[in-house]
């Protein structure tokens, strides 16, 4: 009985703590800045020019704290690295018997039945020898589009942006959050911007959900992966 109730509070502890699946949050540090309030003077602005709105001779383009562009990913890497090595080493040491006036030196050798003599010449020989090699590949793709905010104008006029997307799935949710500094010139006519033009950029994907935690070991796993020698 004792043994029953152990596996019992084991299996509702197990229980209680598989609870509902993690949602995606959103990241205040990724909100979305606010529009800074233009104040202007009460002087006729003329026909071609209106507070807030530029003017008829420019794209509608994100240059203001709070404008937003769309961003397109077209992240691709690949990586490979490969190592080989070998190396090897022989050595030899000879001497000769040495002649003393005229006669071959020689040495009693104790120890053999019935006595014996030897001469004093000495060889040896070594062999070293060694094989490496190695090898390593990686490859990330990411395709897709976010529409990121501006942050901050620096005083260049370049723009800090920043900006999130969560999706909800079937089985989880999926995020992306984007920052970085871009060029004015580098945002397209169409107010889009490419991401390989961001500099500084960091580009964070993720999920939460049964599938992300069906890719991830258990805290169990975790635990004698830490704590296990071997």
């Amino acid at each position: 009985m004792k043994r029953i109730s152990l596996m019992i509070a084991i299996l509702a502890t197990l229980a209680g703590c598989a609870g509902a699946p993690e949602k995606a949050q959103h990241d205040p540090n990724y909100a979305p800045a606010r529009p800074v309030p233009v104040s202007y003077s009460n002087a006729n602005p003329g026909s071609l020019f209106q507070p807030g709105f530029g003017n008829f001779y420019t794209d509608r383009k994100a240059y203001r704290v709070g404008d937003i562009l769309s961003m397109t990913l077209t992240e691709s890497t690949n990586a490979s690295k490969s190592a080989s090595t070998s190396t090897a080493k022989t050595n030899e040491i000879n001497f000769e018997n040495p002649t003393i006036l005229g006669q071959a030196a020689s040495v009693t050798r104790p120890g053999i039945i019935g006595g014996g003599t030897g001469d004093l010449s000495l060889s040896a020989n070594s062999d070293q020898a060694f094989d490496g090699e190695g090898s390593s590949a990686q490859s990330n793709s990411l395709q897709g589009s976010i529409s990121v905010s501006v942050m901050e104008v620096l005083a260049n006029g370049y723009l800090v942006i920043r900006g999130e997307k969560i999706l909800s799935l079937n089985q989880g949710d999926e995020f992306i959050r984007v920052s970085g500094i871009i060029r004015p010139e580098d945002v397209s006519p169409d107010n889009t911007v490419q991401s390989t033009k961001v500099a500084n950029a960091q580009i964070i994907y993720g999920g939460t959900g049964a599938l992300a935690d069906a890719n991830r070991d258990g805290w169990m796993s975790k635990f004698f992966k830490k704590v296990w020698p071997f």
